[in-house]
């Protein structure tokens, strides 16, 4: 009999519609029935492995639906032996508030790994959910980055290495192929809470490097290293194979789904590996200068904009004309910015795009070092640098910070013609510590404008690493990184930005709650119930889990004097 590998998961819900995504064990009939609504999809194969993504029409808006899914006629899901809630389909209420959970970095917490650091926020996040009334359950989770870590294996993965191929071989134990990236997927998502978390909750996701490989297109000298391997070419296909299959098809809407060429392709191959594999390989080739795949995406939830920008995979890496996202994807981000209007606009991308001011300008000054006409020597040095200290987030992609920063502050003043919304949010992770700041736009703007980073899910962060994250707020470090970079020729910031919180450490998660103009932001991190966590490092990982409260902000009380 057929089972289920993964899943259900719950990915896209709108109104009156929804999408169900599946891994199964063999080729089979996927039926979802949820109440009077029903849908059903046959199963597509990639490299002999087996996926389905079912749409669900003609609900009601705002309303909750438990359901059940068949594999040929027979119920697989809900598991009787769970001791969870039904899994349910919430549909969005255009006049209800909002509440949208977020974070990144999550390794799964396997045994003998991570010892010594906080439980796992993702499953004590649904431990309280299924502990509580579906009321307080968010409307949406959006995993911004790093949902697998295929450089940075478990033990139990390097087996399932070593047994099907040499370890001592590059890329050694890490992941090699398709095979493996399912297998890294299958440990990520099949504890019980994490799955029925994902069962429950609409799931959006954009990846990160270690989805790929840690520093994924930092620069053009990076690209050109990894090319000369003789395992690349088949690890970036694979990996973006397996991005597309396990996460890009659910941030899909029902429309986008009957549009998708590839994925017509795909269902009408008996299996679809290989056209998969050149459209990754298409896809990959963007940051050399061809044309690119758009796995950015926007959805919307009544008077709430959700624009997901790709801040990996279409970086343009032409060391003269560094850009995070290409001239057709940025005109793309702009439309969706500039159309309609909306009360509030969620920006998610797994680079923050404001980091600690020192910081910041460290990023901007390196990116000017490390460019060619700086010499061989200088520019080899800012390369050295750019590596060593992950100096790659929007900051060192300055022609595109400052496009943003133009473009958000159009928006926050109407100037495209749309009312300005009550917030810009942009979220993010990918640093493995937690922080709010605000942009300070000149007059005339309407919109509040905020950074909101929170990482990890399941990860650590070495004690000299959370000394820089502190010192990087520092007044006198950014000072004198001013000066260094005006002297190098790095043009000023065009905003200023403050931080009313933060840093924070630990396994931490965010909860955004959108009301008409309002908004407000919950910061929680996990710790083991009953012991101190002003550190979070070090302590135990057993017992129960709780959530305790970091910060809570009201992002748009009026602003107090500074």
């Amino acid at each position: 009999m057929t089972a289920l590998r993964l899943g259900p998961m719950l990915r896209h819900v709108g109104t009156v519609d929804a999408t169900i995504w599946v891994e199964t064990d063999g080729s089979c009939s996927v039926e979802v029935r949820a109440g009077d609504v029903m849908g059903e999809d046959r199963t597509f194969q990639v490299a002999g492995h087996h996926y389905a993504i079912v749409v669900l029409e003609g609900f009601a808006p705002g309303s909750s639906n438990e359901y059940e899914v068949l594999l040929d006629g027979t119920l697989v899901w809900p598991d009787p032996a769970a001791d969870r809630p039904p899994s349910r389909i919430r549909t969005i209420d255009p006049h209800r508030p909002l509440e949208i959970a977020f974070g990144s970095c999550r390794e799964p917490a396997t045994p003998g790994r991570h010892r010594g650091i906080a439980p796992d926020v993702l499953e004590g996040y649904s431990d309280r959910l299924a502990d509580g009334s579906e009321t307080t359950w968010p409307d949406a989770l959006l995993l911004l980055g790093d949902q697998v870590y295929a450089d940075d294996t478990s033990k139990a993965m390097r087996g399932f290495i070593a047994g099907r191929r040499d370890p001592t071989v590059p890329p050694k134990f890490e992941v090699a192929d398709f095979e493996e990236y399912a297998r890294l997927y299958e440990e990520a998502w099949s504890d019980p809470s994490i799955r029925w978390l994902f069962s429950t909750v609409p799931v959006s996701m954009i990846f990160d490097d270690h989805d790929i490989r840690d520093d994924w297109n930092t620069s053009r000298s990076w690209r050109e290293d990894m090319q000369a391997t003789a395992w690349w070419d088949r690890r970036i296909t694979s990996g973006l194979m397996a991005y597309w299959a396990y996460q890009h098809l659910g941030n899909l809407s029902p429309a986008g789904l009957a549009e998708s060429e590839i994925l017509a392709a795909v269902r009408a191959a008996d299996d679809g590996e290989e056209v998969l594999r050149a459209f990754a390989r298409h896809a990959d080739h963007e940051a050399d200068g061809a044309k690119g795949t758009l796995w950015s995406f926007r959805r919307d939830f009544g008077r709430v904009r959700l624009v997901v920008i790709d801040s990996r995979c279409g970086r343009i890496l032409n060391e003269r004309r560094r850009m995070m996202i290409s001239e057709p994807e940025f005109a793309w981000v702009e439309r969706q910015l500039t159309e309609g209007d909306y009360d509030h606009l969620v920006i998610g991308t797994s680079m923050p795009w404001l980091l600690p001011r020192a910081l910041h300008e460290i990023e901007s000054w390196d990116e000017v070092l490390a460019a060619p006409a700086r010499g061989r020597v200088i520019s080899a040095v800012g390369e050295w640098l750019r590596r060593g200290a992950d100096l790659e987030h929007w900051a060192a992609f300055r022609l595109s910070f400052d496009r943003l920063a133009d473009l958000l502050g159009r928006v926050g003043r109407g100037e495209d013609g749309t009312a300005p919304p009550a917030t810009i949010c942009v979220l993010s992770g990918d640093v493995h510590h937690t922080y709010v700041a605000e942009a300070n736009y000149p007059d005339r703007m309407v919109s509040r404008v905020y950074q909101v980073t929170c990482s990890p899910f399941h990860n650590t962060i070495p004690r000299a690493m959370r000394l820089v994250f502190h010192v990087g707020w520092s007044k006198v470090v950014e000072i004198a990184m001013k000066v260094i970079s005006r002297l190098s020729g790095v043009p000023p910031l065009p905003i200023y930005w403050h931080h009313p919180t933060g840093p924070h450490f630990g396994n931490a998660l965010s909860v955004l709650s959108l009301d008409g103009r309002s908004a407000r932001l919950l910061l929680r991190r996990s710790v083991t119930k009953g012991r101190a966590s002003a550190d979070d490092h070090g302590g135990r990982t057993d017992g129960p889990t709780e959530m305790e409260v970091l910060a809570e902000l009201d992002l748009t009380a009026p602003r107090r004097p500074r």
